[in-house]
């Protein structure tokens, strides 16, 4: 049979655990922290105690963090939540905290006990990872797909329609067509040619009157 700790035993796993440990009382404040709390907040354990461990919970998610421990404590159930808590640097690290009910030897509510640990890599590879996404989506739904050919869009319909009205369905653009120097010197280049080839069909005269 497993010999059973001592309570010199129990209080050192306590104090040394790699996790940072807190208890609360029935009056849902606080009265112990371990010592691996304290190095991280790099406050006195009388400057935690109460409510004072609830300074250093970032402004932004006190009033959340707050809600979730009241409404657990008074249903006396288990808890987790994430919020930033400011380390001894000054910097706000994640932190993933899940607590506990806890009673005593005869059954009795004596409050909560809870853990923590660092969680501020996972947080931030999710949020880069997530912006990464987004910007690919974003990306995605900038490409218009185009024909090689004829030069038309596909649009949300997928169905395929011209440039200048598939822009001004999306936008305010209006448009005045006209030909560009290097289109009207093709152009007309290729009407000669057709002219020409039209005027020998009938007998030799070429596109100008002349005859060829």
């Amino acid at each position: 049979m497993t010999e059973e700790l001592s309570r010199e035993e129990y209080k050192l796993l306590v104090e040394r655990a790699p996790i940072m440990i807190w208890r609360s009382t029935v009056t849902m404040e606080c009265d112990y922290f371990n010592e691996i709390w304290l190095a991280f907040t790099g406050r006195s354990l009388e400057q935690e105690r109460g409510n004072g461990w609830a300074e250093g919970v970032h402004p932004e998610d006190f009033e959340r963090c707050l809600k979730i421990y009241t409404d657990h404590f008074a249903g006396r159930t288990i808890f987790e939540m994430e919020y930033r808590l400011r380390r001894f640097d000054g910097a706000y690290r994640w932190i993933f905290d899940r607590g506990v009910p806890y009673t005593d030897s005869g059954g009795t509510f004596q409050g909560y006990i809870g853990s923590c640990i660092d969680v501020t890599e996972r947080i931030e590879a999710q949020e880069a990872l997530k912006k990464a996404q987004e910007a690919e989506i974003k990306q995605l739904r900038s490409f218009l797909p185009i024909c090689s050919y004829c030069k038309r869009i596909r649009n949300d319909s997928n169905y395929w329609e011209q440039i200048e009205s598939y822009i001004s369905h999306h936008s305010n653009t209006l448009f005045s067509h006209g030909i560009c120097p290097e289109c009207s010197t093709r152009v007309m280049a290729e009407y000669g040619a057709k002219r020409r080839t039209q005027a020998q069909g009938d007998g030799g005269i070429d596109w100008d009157g002349s005859e060829g």
